[in-house]
């Protein structure tokens, strides 16, 4: 689904971000709100009070708008988005219709990670990212039940994550936080304390770990000294009273380990809330590794069967996501989760007729180029 569209801007001396609306409102209801307009459509009166103007026919109106839109259609009533004037950028940030919601609050990361999904961008996005997320957060009425807090590494930025958190509690108290982390930072007590200092009721770290072999899992995530980093922010975590949550992507250099990782977790960290196993995503660094990472669903079943049972029949609490049902054994069905989001979510034309697809978690729209040798429909 799409997420960005661009055109020509006019009057807006800085981003912005709005809810779009296509109807036209009341001027004391303009405020917080943006007016689209589709192709064909033009306004029948004053459009002044709304913080901008976006519209796919050429205008010329002297308020803030974005005109010769290169396309509409995926934007809806109620979405939240952000009119960026210096490149003519609508970027979507919200939209109240989805199930999966998340904030993205920096493209900077302290890991390098040879399959991520959202490769780093070395560059100061912190303020700017801050405030838009700042206007974001009093837009979104009602709270979502879920909302996951992603980068990049959060903790990267500094006070500005505290205050983010704050105003989430504050604003949206009964939103469960997931927040994606590679949990290093925490390996410090005083940023821990500070942490958990916050008072956020309802929040859940989401830490990657790959191996229990130190080397293995620095070699996945391309940074020196993240394992131990990595483990000491996890206990850090725990005498802070923070939750937590492990992920361990699947792949060709974690799948070798995976029993002994899950032995390594339950005899570790007992406190972990859930252990989520994730198929991989071909976007972002996965391509150009794709040769190092790639290993068909099928051909892991073994390992992945073994982790689960060891796992759950110690009483962790394990997940799997990314994986489509026909690939994987039917005896650790009921532990397959939906959870790619919506806006990436699709099911190919080898679906058709599957008997179990509304329960499958489907594929990533990037992952067209590398899928398992053996999608088929369940018949039964």
């Amino acid at each position: 689904m799409r997420l960005v569209t661009a055109g020509s801007t006019r009057n807006i001396p800085g981003p912005l971000v709005g809810r779009i609306t296509r109807h036209d409102l009341p001027s004391e209801l303009r405020a917080e709100s943006i007016r689209l307009f589709d192709a064909g459509e033009h306004p029948s009166g004053p459009v002044v009070g709304y913080k901008a103007v976006v519209s796919v026919e050429p205008m010329e109106l002297n308020v803030p708008q974005v005109d010769r839109l290169r396309e509409a259609d995926h934007l809806h009533d109620g979405d939240i988005v952000a009119v960026e004037g210096a490149s003519g950028f609508v970027r979507s940030l919200y939209r109240p219709r989805e199930h999966h919601h998340h904030i993205l609050v920096t493209e900077r990361c302290s890991s390098n990670c040879l399959m991520c999904s959202q490769p780093p961008k070395d560059r100061d996005d912190v303020e700017a990212l801050s405030d838009r997320n700042r206007q974001l957060i009093e837009l979104i009425k009602p709270g979502p039940a879920y909302l996951t807090i992603t980068g990049g590494e959060p903790t990267l930025l500094g006070d500005h994550l505290f205050g983010l958190i704050s105003q989430l509690k504050d604003s949206l108290p009964h939103t469960e936080l997931h927040m994606l982390t590679n949990g290093r930072t925490f390996a410090w007590p005083a940023y821990s304390r500070r942490f958990a200092e916050v008072g956020h009721p309802n929040i859940c770290l989401g830490i990657p770990l790959y191996s229990d072999c130190a080397t293995e899992h620095n070699y996945v995530v391309q940074a020196r000294g993240a394992f131990d980093q990595t483990v000491a922010g996890l206990h850090q975590a725990a005498r802070n009273s923070i939750r937590t949550e492990i992920r361990v992507v699947l792949h060709r250099l974690t799948i070798p380990r995976l029993a002994k990782l899950a032995e390594y977790v339950y005899r570790n960290f007992p406190f972990v809330e859930h252990i989520a196993l994730m198929g991989l995503e071909h976007t972002g660094y996965t391509p150009r590794n794709i040769d190092k990472l790639w290993i068909d669903p099928c051909d892991y079943q073994a390992e992945l069967e073994a982790a689960v049972e060891l796992l759950a029949i110690r009483g962790m609490n394990v997940s799997i996501y990314n994986h489509q049902l026909c690939t994987i054994d039917r005896r650790i069905w009921p532990l397959a989760v939906k959870s790619i989001s919506d806006w990436k979510n699709e099911y190919r034309a080898e679906c058709s007729g599957c008997a179990v697809q509304d329960q499958c978690g489907g594929f990533f729209a990037t992952g067209r180029l590398r899928q398992s040798q053996h999608i088929r429909p369940v018949v039964s």
